[in-house]
């Protein structure tokens, strides 16, 4: 094998398929990128057999074959060489790297080694405009579970049904709820991995470009174009989400979402980890009582607002509270209660599309 191919492109393309692998892997083979040639294109493929990455470059084949070279390695002998034409050629699984007065030898594996990805056979897809693909990532793969005893919450539920797709994640304390209006007729739900969407949007660019979302029984094929993601879907049966989220509600209020968050994050600087990171809400008259209080000392911030309904005490963790908030855009938030022992739902004022819900901390009225 023996090609020449520029340094900034393989480079990139290099730092796409190592978003598979991983550092777990029990067959050293895996840590290992594959090159192939393809007609006038190197072909790029990594795994750890949960997701699968593909990537294609144009470069200039001298004689076509196949090798397996260190992701680390490789990959960090690539980014460092100058900006300029590489020539790699391999003999008896070395690995020759040249590029202007640099040059390298390594040791490969066989291609014929590498391990066959599982044939994916897609059944139906859709598309997603690319940025807002990205956005729902962000606004919802934060509140999967990190626990892998229930291994259906690790991932987001993607939901298809009359015209609309709703992307869920949650992990016993807040939910995260995105929806978006399709032209799909599909009626399907998968649950995709968080980590598989951490990656993948790592590589996903912001542009209004649609991406290709295909499902198969057992994967989910992300087509970029040059580059095909594959993720194997997650097994078993999702929460049903839709039981707790209760639009009637006995205290609504509208607060600005950059003072109400900035009081959150300052009350969190006494609120202690080991108890449960305690902030203590109280509404009334038109405005949130933010309070939190440790043996270091105590914070008590006054936020105005626009209050409906019953005055409220209410006791949160501040960091499933600040990471919903975080992930909002407009300038004002809506918390709806329906009492102290049940969830706050928080939607963006404006916008519909998107809910998240955080259960409070159960503490009795005399702690307020």
């Amino acid at each position: 094998m023996k090609i020449r191919v520029e340094q900034k492109i393989l480079s990139k393309h290099i730092n796409i398929v190592q978003k598979s692998i991983s550092n777990r892997t029990t067959l050293q083979i895996l840590d290992g990128i594959l090159l192939e040639t393809m007609e006038n294109k190197l072909k790029l493929t990594g795994t750890d057999l949960e997701i699968s990455i593909e990537t294609f470059l144009e470069c200039d084949i001298i004689d076509s074959g196949s090798i397996v070279a260190n992701s680390r390695i490789f990959g960090d002998i690539i980014k460092k060489l100058p900006d300029g034409l590489i020539t790699i050629e391999v003999k008896d699984n070395n690995i020759n790297i040249k590029c202007e007065n640099s040059e390298f030898n390594i040791v490969g594996n066989s291609g014929e080694d590498y391990p066959d990805l599982p044939i994916v056979v897609k059944k139906d897809s859709f598309e997603i405009p690319t940025d807002i693909f990205k956005e729902v990532i962000r606004q919802t793969v934060f509140a999967t579970a990190q626990d892998e005893t229930r291994p259906s919450l690790t991932g987001v539920l993607s939901e298809i049904e009359d015209n609309t797709i709703s992307f869920v994640a949650l992990d016993g304390y807040r939910l995260a709820l995105k929806k978006l209006p399709t032209n799909s007729t599909l009626s399907e739900k998968i649950i995709v991995p968080g980590r598989s969407l951490n990656e993948l949007n790592k590589i996903l660019d912001d542009t209004e470009d649609p991406i290709n979302i295909g499902i198969s029984p057992s994967h989910a094929i992300f087509n970029l174009g040059d580059t095909v993601v594959y993720s194997r879907l997650l097994e078993g049966q999702f929460f049903n989400y839709r039981d707790i989220i209760r639009m009637d509600h006995k205290t609504s209020i509208v607060v600005n979402r950059r003072e109400f968050q900035s009081s959150i994050e300052r009350a969190s600087l006494l609120a202690k980890e080991e108890k449960a990171n305690l902030i203590k809400l109280t509404i009334e008259d038109n405005s949130i009582i933010v309070k939190s209080n440790s043996e270091i000392g105590n914070v008590n911030e006054v936020v105005g607002g626009q209050q409906s309904g019953e005055d409220l005490n209410i006791a949160f963790n501040s960091r499933y509270l600040l990471e919903g908030i975080k992930n909002m855009e407009t300038e004002e938030i809506q918390l709806n209660f329906m009492g102290s022992l049940n969830p706050c739902i928080i939607q963006e004022v404006g916008e519909e599309n998107y809910i998240y819900l955080v259960l409070p901390v159960r503490l009795a009225q005399d702690d307020f």
